[in-house]
């Protein structure tokens, strides 16, 4: 593994999680962040399995909980394949609705519903001679299921609106943090497909199972953040390091990062203490005081109370309370259209009150 002896695996940040935001590629077709850390055994029976897999066309699909970086490892795959030098395109099948997932890709003709002035090249298309990654693909709805599987079975696909298929090579790689296996025998994921994706199945490991990486990850994190130039929170003391490294960092990388950046906009000093840590890394075991049975309170109103203390526990932040509530970040997008509460969390994270 030449050059990637050592490196961690660093998810995109929840803004390629936003509804709409469906490609994640330079102009090369290639992700803007792509590095690899690792030192974990974990981390190397992964890589070694992505050296083996990769200069195959097999279709390859990665389980993993949210934040272990899925995208970074169908990466890596693309890039030791011999569909490096065509396009990496990536989309979050989570994100969007049906019918707009189905646009973004397989594309639309001209006047094929409203609002379509023109025509749309999908991004299967654009994928043409590369790698196509589907991510959250335990979250397609049956419609496009059918259509995908047939695309993946003649290797042609329709535009929406159009008539005349149009060929299109790629190479499919998968993830979902989902138990496929369960939700094939739940009825909502169709088993034929289930198959077609999973010629290669590939586990990346949550953080608490490479708790040896969390220190370069964290000077990774520190010294590359673009908050760096606030000259505060450059380093790690070894007191707040112990600390992290007993945390089991529930939103993974993603989370690490994003602690990070906050530490180096709120340290007190050049060095992070244990006092500048987050009250609930600091006191993981803490828990949570659960009233009495209140029969004037209906279930709906629980769970709405529910998500929202998990927001407010999380500064706002939509990924965390995700992860930790055990939803989709499109569920927790749903709940919050249904409570009208979406606008109070549409800024991803939300610093507390001087007050607080």
């Amino acid at each position: 593994m030449s050059g990637m002896d050592k490196g961690s695996i660093l998810p995109p940040s929840e803004n390629q999680s936003l509804p709409g935001a469906s490609r994640n590629t330079n102009s090369n077709g290639v992700p803007q962040s792509k590095k690899i850390i690792y030192k974990a055994e974990v981390m190397k029976q992964l890589m070694r399995m992505v050296d083996r897999v990769a200069p195959s066309n097999a279709t390859v699909l990665i389980l993993g909980e949210s934040g272990t970086g899925k995208e970074l490892v169908a990466n890596a795959i693309h890039e030791r394949s011999s569909r490096s030098h065509k396009p990496f395109v990536a989309i979050n099948c989570g994100a969007l609705r049906e019918t707009l997932l189905e646009s973004e890709l397989f594309g639309h003709e001209k006047g094929a519903f409203t609002g379509a002035y023109s025509r749309k090249i999908g991004l299967a298309e654009v994928a043409n001679g590369g790698t196509l990654f589907l991510d959250e693909i335990g979250e397609l709805s049956p419609g496009i299921q059918s259509k995908l599987l047939r695309f993946l079975q003649e290797g042609e696909i329709y535009r929406v609106g159009g008539k005349d298929p149009i060929k299109v090579d790629i190479r499919l790689i998968s993830a979902t943090n989902k138990e496929l296996d369960k939700e094939v025998l739940k009825g909502n994921f169709r088993e034929d497909l289930f198959y077609r994706i999973n010629t290669i199945m590939l586990h990346s490991p949550p953080l608490r199972r490479r708790k040896e990486d969390i220190n370069e990850l964290v000077e990774y994190f520190l010294t590359t953040n673009p908050n760096g130039f606030l000259n505060r929170g450059r380093q790690m003391s070894e007191d707040a390091l112990k600390i992290l490294m007993k945390y089991d960092w529930p939103g993974n990388i993603r989370e690490l990062q994003n602690v990070c950046e906050r530490l180096q906009i709120l340290a007190e000093g050049h060095v992070i203490m244990p006092g500048d840590l987050p009250e609930h890394i600091k006191n993981p075991d803490h828990k949570i005081v659960i009233d009495d049975y209140d029969p004037t309170m209906t279930l709906h109103e629980l769970e709405k109370r529910y998500i929202l203390k998990a927001l407010n526990y999380f500064d706002g932040n939509k990924t965390q309370a995700a992860n930790a509530l055990g939803i989709t970040i499109k569920t927790l997008y749903n709940k919050l259209h249904e409570y009208g509460e979406f606008e109070k969390y549409a800024v991803h994270a939300r610093p507390k009150s001087g007050n607080s």
